[in-house]
């Protein structure tokens, strides 16, 4: 797992992972991570093919709950994955950014 502080720090000096966000759609609208790739998780097996396989991928939810379901699968197919512990609920109440659609 990752926290949100050590993702905004990533994506500001790091490597700059990929951002899954494995929410609905309608969810992604209210307010993402500027950046992130939406791919909710019940289309994530039929999507898979569209992810990096060299890249690290740093899966978020709302809570964290769908998230650790999306890091689980994608670890299982060979992919570098982390989930951010407490999802954009915790991205919220630290303040970063978000983007609204």
């Amino acid at each position: 797992t990752i926290t949100v502080e050590e993702l905004n720090e990533k994506l500001k000096f790091g490597k700059h992972p990929l951002v899954l966000d494995v929410r609905q759609s309608q969810e992604f609208r209210t307010g993402h991570i500027t950046g992130a790739k939406l791919i909710p998780l019940n289309e994530l097996h039929q999507k898979m093919k569209e992810l990096p396989k060299g890249r690290e991928i740093v899966c978020i939810c709302a809570s964290g709950n769908r998230s650790t379901s999306a890091s689980k699968i994608l670890a299982k197919e060979g992919f570098q994955v982390l989930n951010v512990q407490g999802g954009m609920l915790a991205w919220r109440r630290a303040k970063l950014p978000i983007q609204k659609l």
